[in-house]
C-alpha cells in the first residue's frame, strides 16, 4: 500500500504543479490510531512553490480522491499540512487472508530476485576463543543473510579466518615448547592461552626471534616439519570449535576463504599494479591516495619484508569473492575497521571497479556488559560459550523462582540466544551496547524473551481452540490497532534490506508484540456463542505467523513452551 500511495501522490503533484520526482516520504504514523500512512509532500513542496503546506494539501487532496482505490477510505489534512491515508476495513481483513495463505512467505519480497548476494562474516581468528565480539558480527551477519535471502536473492555465505601470522607462529612455538609436536587440541583455551604467552614470551626473550620467524616460514610454505604437523592438528580443532559454536547460534557458512589463501593472492595483484596504483616506499609497496582523498591516509600494502599485510590480504579477498557471478558483496566487521576498509576499497577501486561498487560494508560497535553479578562472572572479555551458558544459568534460576523447573535446555538455550540478539540487533549501525540481564532477560519489556513470549502465548491460545478461524470481518467490527500494526511487516522488511539494518525488524516485532498483548488482556479471544471469535483467532494467528516470520528474521527461534 505504501507503494500504490506514493505513486498517487506522485501522479497527484504532477497533475495539480507539473512537477516530477519530487522526493517526499510516505509512511506509517508514530499515533496509529490517527490515520494509517501519512505524506509530507505538501511541507516538501512549500518552499519550491512558495504556498502554505495546508493551501497545497487542499489542492492535491480532491485529485488523490478522484484517483484513490477502494481499499483508501478516507484522505484528510492534519497538523502544519501533512496528508493522511485511513484505510478501509475490507483491506484488512483481505490482508489478514493474505498472512494466513502466504504463511513463511508473508513479508518477503522479490527486490533482489535473480541477484546473487555473499555475505562475509564472523571471520575467526585461529588460535584465539570465539569472544562476544565475535558473537555480535555473528547475530548481525546471520540476520543480514536471512533479510538478502527474503529480498529474493539467490545468497551465499562466507568467513575469512586469520590462520597464519606471526601471532599463530609465536603460539605454535609455545605448543611446541610445553606439549610437543604430537600434541592433539581438546580446549580452544588452550590454544588461546599458548596465543598469549607467545607474545609475551616474544617481547621479553630476543633469543627466539629467529625460531618463530623459521616457525612462521614453514607455515606459509607448509613445509614438511614438527610445526606444520602441530599447526594442522591444531587448524582442524579450531574449525571444529568455530563451526560448532556458530552451529549454536544458527549459523552455517557455505565457503571457507583463509588469509594465508587471499595474502598470495593479494601480493600478486599488488606486485602486478605497481607502479599503476601501488608505489614502493622504502622496500614497501604502498598506496597513497589521491589529492582529493582527504579521509584516508596512505597505507602499507606488502612490508619491508616482501609480505602481504592485512590491506592486500583484503585485495586478494576480493578477487577471490568475484571470481564468481556476484551482485553484492555484503562484509561485517567491527567499526574500528572502517578507514582500514576505505583504503582498501579506495585502492580497490582502481584495480577493478566492479569491487569497490558492488561491495557493502556494515560495521557495528562493541558490547559491554552492565551489572557488577555479570561482570564478575565472565571476567574482561568472555568467550561465547561462556557467555551463552551464564546467561542460560540465569534463565534457569528465573525459571526455578517461578516454579517452572521442567523447562528444557534447548528452551533455555533458545531464550538465551533470544536475549542477546535482540540486544544486539536492536541497535542501528555501529553504535555500542550494553548488555544488562536484568532487562534482557525479561518477558514483560523489551526484550527477545518478550517476543518469544508474546509468540508462544499466541500459540498456546491458537491450540485450545482448534481450527475454526475465519477471515470474514463481522459485520460491527472496527479495525484495531493490532490490524493496522500487521498490514506494515513487509515495508518494515523492506526498509531493513535497503538499509541492511535488521534494527527495524526488532523495532517493528516490539510494537507488534505491545499491540497484541494489549488487545490480549483487553479482549476475550474465545468466548462461545460469540460470532466474532473466530476473526479473532484468524488475527491471533496471523500475528503469530508475523512474529515467528520476523524473530526467523533475527535469527531468533521461537520455543513450543515457556
Amino acid at each position: 500500500m505504501e507503494r500504490t500511495i506514493k505513486k498517487l501522490v506522485e501522479d497527484a503533484v504532477n497533475e495539480a504543479f507539473g512537477i516530477e520526482g519530487v522526493l517526499f516520504a510516505v509512511e506509517q504514523p508514530k499515533e496509529i490510531t490517527h490515520c494509517d500512512y501519512s505524506t509530507n509532500v505538501a511541507m516538501v513542496l512549500s518552499k519550491q512553490l512558495g504556498k502554505n503546506p495546508k493551501e497545497i494539501a487542499d489542492t492535491l487532496i480532491p485529485i488523490i480522491d478522484a484517483h484513490k482505490p477502494s481499499d483508501i477510505y478516507l484522505v484528510t489534512i492534519a497538523g502544519a499540512g501533512f496528508i493522511n491515508f485511513t484505510l478501509s476495513p475490507d483491506y484488512f481483513s483481505q490482508q489478514l487472508k493474505t498472512i494466513l495463505e502466504q504463511k513463511e512467505q508473508w513479508g518477503r519480497s522479490s527486490i533482489y530476485k535473480g541477484k546473487n548476494i555473499l555475505v562475509e562474516h564472523s571471520s575467526p581468528n585461529l588460535f584465539k576463543p570465539f569472544h562476544i565480539g565475535h558473537v555480535m558480527n555473528n547475530a548481525i551477519g546471520e540476520s543480514i543473510k536471512r533479510i538478502a535471502q527474503a529480498s529474493g536473492a539467490t545468497v551465499s555465505t562466507m568467513t575469512f579466518p586469520s590462520d597464519i601470522s606471526l601471532g599463530v607462529a609465536k603460539a605454535v612455538f609455545m605448543l611446541l615448547e610445553t606439549h610437543g609436536p604430537d600434541f592433539t587440541p581438546t580446549d580452544v583455551a588452550v590454544l588461546g592461552d599458548a596465543y598469549v604467552e607467545g607474545t609475551k614470551r616474544y617481547l621479553e626473550d630476543e633469543s627466539i626471534h629467529a625460531r618463530v620467524k623459521e616457525i612462521a616460514d614453514n607455515l606459509y610454505a607448509q613445509n614438511d616439519s614438527p610445526e606444520w604437523t602441530l599447526y594442522q592438528a591444531c587448524k582442524k580443532f579450531n574449525i571444529e570449535y568455530f563451526e560448532n559454536v556458530t552451529k549454536r547460534l544458527g549459523s552455517h557458512f557455505d565457503t571457507y576463504v583463509y588469509e594465508s589463501e587471499a595474502g598470495i593472492a593479494g601480493k600478486e595483484i599488488v606486485v602486478s599494479q605497481t607502479p599503476h596504483v601501488f608505489t614502493k616506499s622504502d622496500g614497501a609497496v604502498v598506496y597513497i591516495p589521491e589529492e582529493s582523498r582527504k579521509d584516508i591516509n596512505t597505507a602499507v600494502f606488502i612490508n619491508s619484508q616482501g609480505n602481504p599485510t592485512y590491506e592486500a590480504k583484503d585485495i586478494g579477498l576480493l578477487s577471490i569473492k568475484f571470481a564468481q557471478p556476484l551482485d553484492t558483496s555484503i562484509f561485517i566487521t567491527d567499526n574500528q575497521q572502517v578507514s582500514h576498509f576505505q583504503v582498501v576499497l579506495a585502492a580497490a577501486e582502481k584495480i577493478n571497479k566492479e569491487w569497490a561498487e558492488k561491495s557493502i560494508h556494515v560495521h557495528h560497535g562493541r558490547m559491554s556488559l552492565k551489572g557488577q553479578k555479570m561482570s564478575s562472572r565472565l571476567g574482561g572479555v568472555p568467550i561465547a560459550e561462556t557467555l551463552l551458558d551464564t546467561i542460560g544459568e540465569e534463565v534457569k534460576e528465573r525459571a526455578e523462582q517461578n516454579e517452572k523447573e521442567n523447562i528444557n535446555a534447548d528452551t533455555i538455550d533458545a531464550i538465551a540466544i533470544a536475549a542477546l540478539k535482540f540486544s544486539i540487533l536492536r541497535a542501528a549501525t555501529g553504535k555500542d551496547i550494553n548488555f544488562d540481564p536484568e532487562t534482557s532477560l525479561s518477558f514483560e519489556g523489551d526484550s527477545g524473551p518478550y517476543l518469544q513470549y508474546s509468540t508462544v502465548r499466541a500459540h498456546s491460545v491458537l491450540a485450545k481452540a482448534g481450527d475454526i478461524a475465519s477471515t470474514n470481518m463481522p459485520e460491527t467490527w472496527e479495525p484495531t490497532h493490532l490490524e493496522k500494526m500487521l498490514i506494515h511487516f513487509p515495508e518494515v522488511v523492506e526498509h531493513a534490506i535497503q538499509d541492511w539494518s535488521p534494527h527495524f525488524i526488532v523495532t517493528y516485532l516490539l510494537e507488534l508484540s505491545q499491540a497484541f498483548n494489549s488487545w490480549y488482556g483487553n479482549t476475550k479471544i474465545l468466548v462461545e456463542g460469540d460470532s466474532t471469535s473466530p476473526y479473532k483467532l484468524a488475527l491471533t494467528k496471523a500475528f503469530a505467523q508475523t512474529m515467528k516470520n520476523g524473530l526467523f528474521l533475527l535469527g531468533i527461534n521461537v520455543p513450543e513452551k515457556m
